[in-house]
């Protein structure tokens, strides 16, 4: 195991953009754990200050201030903690209900495959953005019930990934010796099949981490997400973009977190997949 850690830590070093992603994701979970420290008014992130409305960026202020006077930096530190525990959270769920449908059509097969993708397939022909919203805008605008409403929307594209991968493994040797051995289901399923089927998962919820991100900062834009006053990035866009043309940095630098947070993740994901398997052919 040990020995698979540190090639797998050297592919990371050769490839300049992987090392560069995963210090990325690295630093916005320092910055997350350590928001209260780092944000120069951790206390005034929901304070208002008439005095200061709409001060450009200053050695003070580093982001300058909204509307209600409010340090913009500090609310985009405090951002990234929202930021990453939406994703985290969605992610975790979605993986919760499409790992075991997916491992149990793919194992068992015949009608209860059937049955099961037929229902993944309803929620895939719905864009995820859209299914979202739709699901959000019936329970009600939180950012609760947005993290519910994405979580809803992504689990399928998991069910599908691990049903496949199951497929595969279910006609492999090593499963077949198994079975005839007298191996239980339950054995087949969590010793030799899950196991064999987490790669591929792993990379593609690294790089959902940042599409769950976007999505929950749209449903903020689109008002069914996070409400006022949650310093979270996409309900402060869509407060800022009354005021972009006078004061540019509203909107700016929670565009840029959302941005560089995207990126970030999405290019982690993309150096596991080489890590993971280092034979898959780049495009």
């Amino acid at each position: 195991m040990w020995k698979q850690l540190r090639d797998a830590a050297r592919r990371a070093k050769r490839n300049p953009l992987t090392a560069t992603g995963m210090s990325l994701v690295t630093l916005f979970l320092l910055i997350a754990i350590l928001a209260p420290w780092i944000a120069p008014y951790p206390r005034d992130t929901l304070a208002v200050h008439p005095d200061e409305v709409f001060s450009p960026p200053s050695m003070k202020n580093w982001f300058g201030t909204d509307e209600l006077g409010r340090d913009i930096f500090s609310r985009v530190v405090f951002g990234t903690r929202i930021s990453l525990r939406i994703g985290t959270i969605v992610v975790v769920l979605a993986l919760a209900i499409g790992i075991p449908l997916g491992l149990i059509a793919g194992t068992f097969g015949g009608l209860l495959d059937e049955i099961l993708m037929r229902v993944t397939d309803m929620f895939l022909s719905f864009p995820p953005l859209l299914l979202a919203m739709a699901i959000s805008a019936t329970l009600g605008a939180s950012l609760e019930n947005a993290m519910i409403a994405i979580a809803i929307a992504w689990w399928p594209w998991y069910a599908r990934l691990i049903r496949s991968e199951a497929l595969s493994i279910r006609e492999r040797d090593y499963v077949e010796a198994a079975r005839a051995a007298g191996a239980t289901w339950g054995r087949l399923l969590f010793r030799h099949v899950l196991p064999n089927s987490l790669g591929p998962v792993i990379v593609q919820a690294s790089m959902d981490f940042g599409s769950v991100i976007l999505t929950s900062a749209s449903l903020s834009f689109l008002g069914l997400g996070a409400q006022p006053p949650t310093p979270e990035w996409g309900l402060m866009i869509n407060i800022g973009r009354h005021y972009f043309l006078t004061h540019w940095w509203i909107i700016t630098f929670p565009g840029l977190a959302i941005l560089i947070t995207v990126l970030s993740f999405n290019i982690t994901g993309d150096g596991l997949q080489e890590i993971l398997d280092p034979k898959a052919k780049r495009g």
